[in-house]
């Protein structure tokens, strides 16, 4: 894996390719748009998608805790997806993992998709706070264009940049850096992307999976 380490606000950063924020002073990982029970959602609806989702996010971020000794894990909103995801099975899911990682400092700053589906369960022990949420020279929300006192890291947007050629194109996952704020890309395995333009004077890096490419 090949990470991006970035100057923002005179921290630094690290842009992780499993679509993803380490602030190692703080040993903090902060995750944009997880989604947790967006598929129990849609089934909920009739429409045939897969299982599993719960359990490959989950995975997905032990491997990334695991990796980087993180001790607190700060969710930037859209941590439920619907009031589906308070489903028997889906919550029984996201409480064998909180059990297994009862020592980690779990924050979500509520996004519109928290509002809609309710807070999570009080005994997945998450600090549940409104947007801004300061730490230091940092703001985490949930919406970029929110006035914060800090530089603000967000999700919402769901990022994604196009790379193409005459003869194909390439939707990719990215982090959008630009003055006063950074966009991450969505987390979750079952969230989509938005593509994106560029305002005058962000920085892209997208994300192939494996590696972090500045490409603007």
């Amino acid at each position: 894996m090949s990470n991006v380490t970035v100057d923002v606000a005179g921290e630094q950063l690290v842009l992780l390719p499993q679509k993803a924020v380490y602030w190692p002073r703080e040993k903090l990982l902060a995750i944009a748009d997880i989604h947790f029970g967006k598929a129990a959602a849609f089934r909920s609806f009739g429409i045939p998608v897969p299982r599993g989702t719960t359990t490959e996010n989950l995975d997905a971020l032990d491997a990334l805790i695991d990796a980087t000794g993180a001790n607190h894990v700060l969710f930037l909103g859209d941590f439920l997806h619907a009031r589906a995801a308070h489903a028997a099975g889906t919550q029984a899911v996201m409480l064998a993992w909180r059990r297994r990682r009862c020592d980690l400092v779990l924050t979500l700053v509520r996004g519109n998709h928290d509002k809609h589906a309710g807070d999570p369960a009080d005994v997945l022990g998450i600090d549940l706070v409104d947007e801004p949420f300061t730490l230091g020279p940092l703001s985490f929300c949930h919406h970029p264009d929110l006035a914060a006192p800090g530089y603000v890291l967000a999700g919402h947007v769901h990022p994604v940049y196009v790379l193409a050629t005459r003869f194909d194109a390439l939707r990719l996952p990215c982090f959008v850096l630009g003055p006063r704020r950074m966009i991450l890309p969505s987390f979750g395995s079952f969230t989509g992307g938005h593509s994106i333009h560029p305002e005058e004077g962000d920085r892209i890096f997208v994300t192939s999976g494996e590696a972090v490419h500045s490409v603007r």
